[in-house]
């Protein structure tokens, strides 16, 4: 029989609430800048220069076909070696926004394609400027379209984000691996954890909701 115990975990619990406040804003900022790299990785596949076509699909083929711990290694303790140093929080942003850029690039290419060439056309015949048809007619209709999907590979960079303890990020993962060496309550530990996690990615689920509401319902035609 298992005697259960989770008063050394609720006895440092601050020390986990602190780990997954950091967890959060980690992903926040990977999810902002990530969704930039996506937007720019999606103007430059489509924009029809050979170049840019390229370097992005050799990008994308890298990031997508390496593990993303190797990645984080290679951030932190390879780059060093070319002079480039991160601490293990810039590192494990970095490792994020990176892993998330080469699967957003796909989705967002994705939308910006099902955006009908003859509405693209029909802004530019009445003057709209080539900036003003990417934000107003290919931009938000093409993110309305793949926000179910982006907001999938955003829960996802979340949940991911515990990998980043290997390095001593700061994170929730950290966290309790920190209070697993002293308490060696693992089981306990690792149970709240799980239960933190789930809790967070509702969260999320529920903010995406609310955002595709205010910002992505229509009003139903007649």
């Amino acid at each position: 029989m298992y005697d259960f115990n989770f008063a050394p975990v609720f006895a440092s619990f601050d020390a986990l609430l602190t780990g997954a406040w950091f967890t959060v804003q980690m992903s926040c900022a990977a999810m902002v800048l990530g969704l930039i790299v996506s937007i720019a990785g999606a103007a430059a596949k489509t924009s029809g220069v050979r170049v840019l076509i390229a370097l992005t699909n050799v990008y994308i083929e890298i990031i997508r076909n390496t593990p993303f711990l190797v990645q984080i290694y290679f951030i932190f303790f390879g780059l060093p070696a070319l002079g480039v140093r991160f601490d293990p929080n810039e590192a494990a942003l970095l490792a994020l926004v990176v892993n998330f850029g080469a699967y957003g690039i796909e989705i967002v290419r994705a939308g910006i394609e099902s955006i009908n060439k003859g509405q693209i056309e029909a802004a530019l015949a009445i003057g709209m400027s080539r900036l003003q048809v990417l934000r107003y007619v290919i931009l938000k209709p093409a993110l309305r379209t793949i926000y179910p999907a982006l907001t999938s590979q955003f829960i996802y960079l979340m949940l991911g984000s515990s990998v980043v303890s290997v390095i001593s990020a700061t994170d929730l993962t950290a966290a309790g691996n920190d209070l697993n060496s002293v308490t060696f309550a693992s089981f306990e530990i690792y149970l709240v954890i799980m239960a933190m996690y789930l809790v967070m990615s509702l969260l999320f689920s529920a903010l995406f909701v609310l955002i595709q509401r205010q910002v992505f319902s229509y009003p139903v035609s007649r």
